[in-house]
């Protein structure tokens, strides 16, 4: 009898924003993976730090930070092969994944390589976008509104087009691309409409109009842009 693979979304940081089946799932768990950094610690795991066992076994998958994406799908496979090995010896295993697994999420890496063997249930949780907007203040979107998620390392031409011919924004994994989402921004004359937000529900979170935003944003950052007048005040 194998075991259970199961993805946790974590949410956004706020280890109070985890869902009710993730608390139970986590805390019951015989063995928890989770990525982290190469040489770092692990972001998600600092989410799920005070439910995770003390008796639990931990899988840590070393990520490296890299433009190419051998080296990380590479720590993907050999993660994948250590949980298989607890999964195929009757232990359930939970992946913690901050924010939701299949948005952006890491647990798809794994998802790909390990659901076609084991059972496996994905879990969802709340996203950085829709904590980003709970925290600004700023709706994604109204009635027949159309909401576009751009990721920050897009080209810039490709991301001005997106921009242009979108109703609502979301700009995620701003980090070094600050300067680049910026000048396109500026170009479209949308600066005005657009709101920085940093480390959303974490203790360092940040809320700024764009134009005052810091000059240097980390990974975990988000720009939302609306244009015109707010559709959910009409």
């Amino acid at each position: 009898m194998n075991g259970t693979l199961y993805g946790i979304g974590l949410g956004p940081g706020d280890p109070e924003l985890m869902t009710l089946k993730a608390y139970r799932l986590i805390s019951g768990a015989e063995v928890v993976a989770y990525p982290a950094l190469e040489g770092g610690e692990s972001f998600a795991r600092s989410i799920a730090a005070d439910v995770i066992p003390d008796d639990a076994v931990e899988v840590k998958i070393n990520v490296p930070m890299a433009v190419e994406r051998g080296p990380a799908q590479a720590a993907y496979a050999l993660g994948a092969e250590d949980i298989a090995t607890h999964l195929e010896a009757g232990r359930d295993v939970v992946v913690l994944c901050e924010g939701d697994p299949f948005f952006y999420g890491s647990f798809m890496y794994l998802y790909a390589r390990l659901s076609d063997r084991f059972e496996t249930e994905v879990v969802p949780g709340v996203t950085s976008v829709t904590t980003c907007a709970a925290v600004s203040g700023r709706p994604l979107t109204a009635r027949n509104e159309v909401l576009t998620i751009i990721p920050g390392p897009l080209d810039e031409d490709a991301m001005r087009d997106r921009i242009a011919s979108a109703e609502a924004v979301v700009i995620m994994k701003v980090g070094r691309h600050l300067d680049k989402i910026r000048r396109v921004l500026d170009s479209l004359t949308l600066t005005e409409n657009a709101v920085y937000v940093e480390r959303a529900s974490l203790p360092l979170q940040k809320v700024f109009p764009l134009e005052g935003a810091p000059c240097e944003a980390p990974y975990f950052s988000m720009i939302l842009v609306t244009k015109g007048q707010d559709p959910w005040l009409n």
